[in-house]
């Protein structure tokens, strides 16, 4: 029986990451190239937009604050999984290969359509087309992945199949890159960098809702992944069906990343890093506590990349690309140093 005073300080460690959510919100909406005051931030939540500040924070700022928060919590939600489906806790969503379907799917559209496409009535262009070719990438890697779970044994079989379909598409986008023209290459580069800020206030909502319901369905795998955690036979014990969970709970995982992926490009690290982050802090294995602590370091993290992309001074503002990997960095490092000690 867990003793009262590790009880108490679980509960209170509970409002770390919500308390750092709310502080890290605050800088993300007063913090940028354009200088805001809280009275411009509360000028525009009351929908007075009269003043340019005001309009900023908004149009641009909460847009991309929810972005990045729901985008943290996915990539998280999804790193946890796959470290616990596949025991290995160096796994990162990147590592099926669905970051690498939905690069894929935007090389196509930037370097082979050059950035349009039509058909009948139906024409795609600019930002649409390379989330829907996104999209379609990595769904189809999602594909592939469920042929191939119920084809091979083992996950570690799965994890290799994902590994390959990751080289060879690096493969093909580096064929497609040598073929195309220089402005094809620039646009995939940009979008290869990611950036919270593509999706606007009128996509938001459809964001949210994609990302919300995938969460709530992987809260329901939450006794499944307990299982898997004291292996494979303990959970077949239990009644659970190993190949089914492990397949529905990394299909899950799989769409998370290609919505966010598809959205904002390949953001990298924070799936790896917030699980690790939320065993350290809050001394937890259960995925009933696991998983939303998880989701909202994945989104304090992401809040605190999306925070230093910008410059002080109006100076410009930084890839998301270049920021995330200072956090994981550190993290990985400190796995090695703690599992050779």
């Amino acid at each position: 029986m867990p003793s009262p005073l590790l009880h108490d300080r679980f509960h209170l460690s509970l409002w770390l990451p919500l308390l750092l959510l709310l502080l890290l919100a605050a800088v993300n909406l007063m913090w940028g190239s354009v200088p805001t005051t809280p009275a411009d931030v509360a000028q525009a939540f009351a929908g007075d937009e009269s003043g340019a500040a005001a309009y900023i924070v908004r149009h641009v700022r909460l847009p991309q604050l929810f972005t990045a928060a729901l985008s943290g919590g996915a990539l998280a939600a999804a790193g946890l999984v796959m470290q616990t489906v596949f025991a290995n806790p160096m796994a990162d969503p990147s590592l099926l290969g669905v970051n690498a379907g939905a690069g894929l799917g935007a090389a196509v559209a930037m370097l082979l359509l050059g950035g349009s496409w039509a058909t009948g009535h139906l024409v795609l262009s600019g930002f649409w087309l390379t989330v829907m070719a996104s999209a379609a990438g990595a769904l189809a890697v999602i594909v592939l992945l469920a042929a191939f779970s119920a084809l091979l044994h083992g996950t570690l079989q799965l994890l290799v199949a994902g590994v390959m379909i990751s080289f060879g598409v690096s493969a093909i986008i580096s064929i497609l890159s040598f073929y195309s023209t220089a402005e094809g290459v620039q646009s995939f580069l940009v979008w290869g960098m990611g950036d919270f800020s593509g999706v606007t206030t009128e996509r938001l909502p459809a964001f949210g809702l994609t990302v919300g319901t995938l969460l709530l369905l992987l809260s329901s795998q939450t006794k499944p992944l307990n299982a898997l955690l004291l292996g494979a036979d303990y959970a077949r014990n239990l009644g659970i069906s190993v190949r089914r969970s492990r397949t529905l709970s990394l299909m899950l995982a799989a769409l998370l990343c290609a919505t966010v992926t598809a959205m904002c490009g390949p953001v990298s690290f924070i799936g790896l890093a917030a699980p690790h982050v939320a065993r350290l802090i809050h001394h937890t294995a259960d995925h009933r506590r696991l998983l939303p602590l998880t989701v909202m370091w994945g989104a304090d993290i992401a809040l605190l990349a999306a925070a230093l992309t910008h410059l002080p001074g109006n100076r410009g503002v930084l890839p998301l690309g270049a920021i995330t990997p200072l956090v994981g960095v550190p993290v990985v490092l400190m796995l090695l140093c703690r599992r050779r000690a």
